[in-house]
């Protein structure tokens, strides 16, 4: 029986994210938001470095936030290699699990968490995943 692992590249960055080949309109005001979120006292925590998991096995990548704001939203973003980042999972409501393609994560304003896990991840998850904090949501 072969094992197989999946390669989970979890990331956090200081001041500004590597995302390769972000040209656009769209893309430069989202990375404006974020190399400027923090400059008043906002931060997210994530465990760093590479995490590797069995193929089939539960994954599990923390996510803990702090902010003199009452709302805040919370956002994890997946980015494929040689892909753009993308919007993975949105945590608008506190104490509602969000969900898609599998993942799930859900915003526990009480230990300021947005955690996010997949029960059974593939290879085709193997990707470097960012936990975002923003105090505003604007829609577009």
């Amino acid at each position: 029986m072969e094992a197989r692992f999946v390669r989970l590249v979890y990331s956090r960055e200081q001041g500004s994210f590597p995302f390769a080949n972000m040209h656009s309109a769209t893309h430069s005001v989202l990375l404006i938001i974020l190399i400027f979120r923090g400059t008043n006292g906002d931060s997210v925590n994530q465990t760093e470095g590479p995490v590797t998991v069995s193929e089939g096995a539960l994954m599990t990548l923390n996510c803990t936030y702090q902010t003199a704001n009452f709302a805040a939203y919370l956002f994890w973003y997946v980015q494929h290699l040689s892909k753009a980042p993308q919007v993975l999972l949105k945590g608008l409501t506190a104490d509602k699990k969000v969900e898609h393609e599998g993942f799930q994560a859900t915003l526990v304003q009480s230990d300021r968490s947005f955690h996010l896990q997949k029960r059974a991840v593939q290879v085709s998850d193997s990707a470097v995943y960012y936990c975002a904090l923003s105090d505003t949501v604007t829609q577009g």
